[in-house]
């Protein structure tokens, strides 16, 4: 549960932000000292983006911020006016599920799940970068999350799978 912090400056979200949220325009009166993750979670009822330890250490909280990889832990809310944010359940199209988080999932690399999210996002960035990553590119691209349960190796075949399969999209097109 996070500190309610409202009172910290006069107790009601005011300061007003402009941004795309998930490929949607947002517009929302925020508490200006929450962090993009606290405005996610606690004012947007959007819980994919987790928070294992709310200092920028885990990854568990990534999302991207016009198109780069970032922590929204870190992030405070009026820092995002005007950007574009994208979200773990901004990825998929209706009940479709991105490939990356296909992948993720047929090869098992989703255990507790805590990570996941993070994981998924900081994959897309890296994907959108390095198309087809080397294993090495794969771990320096994801080496801010942090898993506990998978061993690291079963996300690095849902990425080299998710390369395939985007490569494959791309070739089709």
């Amino acid at each position: 549960m996070l500190l309610d912090r409202s009172q910290d400056y006069s107790g009601e979200p005011s300061w007003p932000v402009t941004f795309t949220l998930n490929g949607v325009q947002r517009e929302v009166a925020l508490d200006p000292t929450w962090t993009l993750y606290e405005v996610l979670r606690e004012q947007l009822d959007l819980v994919g983006t987790k928070g294992a330890c709310l200092e920028g250490e885990c990854g568990s909280c990534t999302v991207l911020v016009d198109g780069v990889s970032m922590n929204a832990c870190l992030i405070m809310g009026p820092q995002i006016d005007g950007l574009d944010v994208l979200t773990v359940e901004g990825m998929a199209k209706g009940d479709e599920l991105d490939p990356i988080q296909q992948a993720f999932v047929a090869c098992g690399a989703v255990q507790c799940g805590y990570c996941t999210p993070g994981l998924v996002v900081a994959t897309k960035a890296l994907l959108c970068e390095l198309p087809c990553p080397s294993k090495d590119e794969i771990r320096r691209g994801l080496e801010g999350n942090i898993c506990r349960c998978t061993g690291y190796m079963k996300i690095e075949q849902a990425v080299e799978q998710a390369s395939r399969v985007l490569a494959n999209q791309e070739v089709a097109k």
